[in-house]
């Protein structure tokens, strides 16, 4: 209850009511989330328990929840490449960002904004056309393919292209700014200060970076690996124009199921299958690195 005097001297009592304020605020987000993802998930979910009435392209509501076994058996190949691709992908990719991230953060100085533009300057170009840059930087008149021969790392008849290595070289460069960012985000945050502490107690430079810098930075590790690990499991780009047969992922399984085999419950069971399964392997990993307040 608030109290308000006039000039006339008259005092008069105002009821608080709740500012609905912060909730107008929230309404567009929400509606946007409501249209583009609630109704989306609820539309693939009815799919994804139909069969086919026998007509292309036409099913009927069984609710047959076998699909999501049969589905995951017939691609199971497939589902495991996928997140095997996408761990590997995410373990270079944490290799080559969390030094470069620590260098812009700490040793850069004025260069520290023109490093920070160079490491989000990939996304001015299509994710398209990065990946077929790939495919023309491993080719056979490539750059890397000459110097591995010249070193005799590969043999002549040895190509990079249309293999496991490139698929993965592929989700590990697209998704390295989704890695960069977020560490360097948290080591940005290290106060200085606790790293002279530690070097006042007699800490050489690596025992500081074990005992101080790493886990200072962890939210930003879980992070990184998080947003490099979640899309790179789902893509069906880089093993669709780097890969070949053996190396499709599950991605390319539902974009075929969904575009060409014209089978929508399948391909909308293998969704919510991946789905989960990513939402279980998150969760668990989160807990064990002690962010759970990240989930």
């Amino acid at each position: 209850m608030a109290v308000i005097s006039r000039p006339s001297g008259k005092v008069f009592a105002l009821k608080d009511n709740k500012s609905l304020f912060p909730y107008l605020l929230l309404a567009p987000g929400l509606l946007w989330l409501f249209m583009f993802f609630i109704l989306p998930i609820a539309n693939l979910a009815q799919m994804s328990t139909k069969t086919n009435s026998g007509e292309t392209g036409q099913f009927e509501q069984t609710y047959r929840f076998a699909n999501f076994f049969d589905s995951f058996m017939d691609a199971s190949g497939q589902f495991a490449r996928s997140f095997l691709y996408a761990t590997l992908a995410t373990l270079i990719a944490l290799a080559i960002a969390y030094p470069l991230a620590y260098a812009i953060a700490f040793k850069s100085g004025k260069w520290k904004n023109v490093l920070l533009v160079l490491v989000i300057a990939p996304f001015f170009v299509s994710f398209l056309l990065r990946t077929i840059a790939w495919k023309q930087i491993l080719g056979e008149e490539g750059p890397v393919t000459a110097i591995l021969r010249t070193l005799h790392i590969i043999s002549p008849q040895t190509t990079l292209t249309s293999s496991a290595f490139a698929v993965v070289t592929g989700l590990a460069y697209n998704f390295l700014p989704f890695m960069t960012l977020p560490i360097y985000a948290s080591l940005e945050r290290i106060d200085p200060r606790t790293l002279e502490a530690s070097g006042d107690l007699y800490a050489n430079g690596f025992t500081t970076f074990r005992k101080v810098t790493l886990p200072l930075s962890m939210p930003g590790v879980v992070a990184g690996t998080l947003l490099t690990f979640i899309p790179a499991a789902g893509d069906y780009i880089n093993a669709n124009i780097l890969g070949n047969p053996n190396t499709k992922m599950l991605g390319n399984v539902i974009e075929a199921r969904f575009f060409k085999i014209v089978d929508y419950p399948t391909a909308a069971a293998l969704s919510f299958t991946l789905m989960a399964a990513i939402l279980i392997l998150v969760t668990f990993y989160i807990r064990k690195a002690g962010t759970e307040e990240l989930v």
